[in-house]
């Protein structure tokens, strides 16, 4: 069950938990079971939001994939200077 919560959630980005229940055809308290399995083993970021759609209040969960942040790039950075270049200045 968390393996199709994840997929959906890789293939659709950040959704409410209304919208993956009625999408992925699970009853709303056994969706938020297993959100509440996956926060807690940090494979999804949850948070409470609430939502004014035609003058309509909407409160749910809003999750998403956590993911860790990219390596940084091999090589120099830009507007770092080598050690050699700050030297060669001072003759």
């Amino acid at each position: 069950m968390t393996e199709t919560i994840v997929a959906y959630l890789r293939a659709n980005a950040e959704q409410l938990d209304v919208d993956m229940a009625e999408a992925l055809h699970i009853p709303l308290a056994e969706l938020r079971d297993q959100i509440a399995q996956l926060a807690a083993s940090g494979d999804v970021i949850c948070c409470r939001v609430t939502r004014f759609i035609e003058g309509r209040k909407i409160e749910g969960i809003s999750c998403r994939l956590s993911c860790d942040p990219p390596t940084p790039a091999r090589g120099r950075k830009p507007g770092v200077k080598k050690d050699d270049d700050v030297d060669a200045g001072t003759f």
